[in-house]
C-alpha cells in the first residue's frame, strides 16, 4: 500500500472526469488516496472526490488560483506534497497536467513518467505503460530507488469507477505562499463550441483534408451532435484552415483515448496515429482500401464519407427514436 496524491483538475467549478479515473485506480489498489483540489471557491467539489474513492480531500483556495497559471499552481501543488508527503503523485495528461507536473517534479526532485496509458500498483510501486516512437512501441516503466514517483495518465485510458453517492468528504485546507508571482492571467478567450473537448470525450469524430473545406465539417458536426461526441481533425485539415488547432488530433495536436474514434477521410499518417491509436474502438471511413489507417481500425468502411456519414447520422437518430 502506498500513500498516493491525485491532483484533481477542475475548470469553471467542475471536476474533470479524468481525475476520478486516477482516484478510482489508486483506491482499487488499496492505497491511502489523497485528492487535492486547487482553485478559488472550490470547497463544494470535495464530496465528488470522496464518492470516487478518495480517503482524504485537501483544498487549496486563493483568488490567485481562479485561473490556471503554471507558476501559481506549481506552488500550490508543491505545498500539498510537502504537507502530505506522498510516495506517488498522479495527474491527468491534459494540457494542464502535462504543463504542471514537470514543473512540480523539478521542485520536489521527483521522477516523472508522462503520457501513460496503463497504471498499476505492485508493492507500493507504480507500474506503467506509455507509447514511444509515435506509438509504434509500448514501453513498460517502473521507478528505481526510493524517490517520489510521479506520472501523468491519458484521459479515458483506464476508466472511472462507479460513484458512491453516500460518501462525503471533510476537506482540509492547505496554505501556500503566492507572493511575488511573475505571471498572471490578463484575459481568457473562450471558444464558442458547446461540444466536449476531444481529450475528454467518450466519442470523437475526426475529419481530414478529404472534407475539402470548413463548411463540409457540418456533416461531422451533425453526427457528433447526434452521438454526444467531440469533433476532431487531422493536421492536414487544420493546416488547410478547416478547423482550429484546438481540434487537432495527433503528435503535434492532442492525444486522445476515447471509447469510440471515427476517422472520416483520414489516410492515417503516423503523426495522426500517434494521437489516437489507443482508442478502444476505431472506425475508419475512406475511399482508399489501402489507407494506412485501416491497418489499426477495428471496423473499416470503404466508401465516400459524404454518403456514409449522413447515413450513419440518420441511423443513429432512428435508433435513438
Amino acid at each position: 500500500m502506498a500513500k498516493v496524491l491525485v491532483f484533481v483538475e477542475q475548470r469553471d467549478g467542475k471536476n474533470k472526469k479524468s481525475s476520478f479515473e486516477l482516484i478510482g485506480a489508486s483506491s482499487a489498489a488499496g492505497n491511502e488516496t489523497h485528492a487535492v483540489i486547487i482553485g478559488d471557491g472550490i470547497s463544494g467539489l470535495a464530496n465528488e472526490c470522496a464518492q470516487f474513492g478518495a480517503n482524504k480531500v485537501h483544498i487549496i483556495q486563493d483568488a490567485t488560483l481562479k485561473n490556471y497559471t503554471g507558476e501559481a499552481y506549481a506552488r500550490a501543488l508543491t505545498a500539498a506534497i510537502k504537507s502530505i508527503s506522498p510516495e506517488v503523485v498522479l495527474a491527468s495528461h491534459t494540457p494542464m497536467g502535462k504543463d504542471l507536473l514537470p514543473l512540480v517534479a523539478a521542485q520536489v526532485d521527483g521522477a516523472l513518467a508522462t503520457d501513460c496509458t496503463s497504471l498499476q500498483f505492485a508493492g507500493g510501486k507504480l507500474q506503467l505503460k506509455r507509447p514511444i516512437y509515435s506509438g509504434k512501441a509500448i514501453a513498460d516503466v517502473e521507478f528505481c530507488g526510493a524517490g517520489m514517483q510521479m506520472a501523468t495518465v491519458r484521459p479515458n485510458a483506464i476508466g472511472a469507477p462507479k460513484a458512491d453517492a453516500s460518501k462525503t468528504a471533510d476537506p482540509s485546507s492547505i496554505s501556500a505562499d503566492f507572493s511575488n508571482l511573475k505571471t498572471k492571467i490578463l484575459e481568457v478567450v473562450r471558444g464558442n463550441s458547446a461540444r466536449p473537448d476531444v481529450t475528454e470525450a467518450a466519442i470523437v469524430i475526426s475529419g481530414g483534408r478529404s472534407l475539402k473545406n470548413a463548411e463540409n465539417f457540418k456533416i461531422l458536426e451533425d453526427l457528433a451532435d447526434t452521438m454526444g461526441a467531440a469533433v476532431g481533425a487531422s493536421r492536414a485539415a487544420v493546416d488547410a484552415g478547416y478547423r482550429p488547432h484546438r481540434d487537432q488530433v495527433g503528435q503535434t495536436g492532442k492525444v486522445v483515448s476515447p471509447t469510440l474514434y471515427i476517422a472520416c477521410g483520414i489516410s492515417g499518417a503516423i503523426q495522426h496515429l500517434a494521437g489516437m491509436r489507443t482508442s478502444k474502438v476505431i472506425v475508419a471511413i475512406n475511399t482508399d482500401p489501402q489507407a494506412p489507417i485501416f491497418q489499426i481500425a477495428d471496423y473499416q468502411i470503404v466508401g465516400d464519407l459524404f454518403q456514409v456519414v449522413p447515413a450513419l447520422t440518420g441511423e443513429v437518430k432512428h435508433l435513438k427514436e
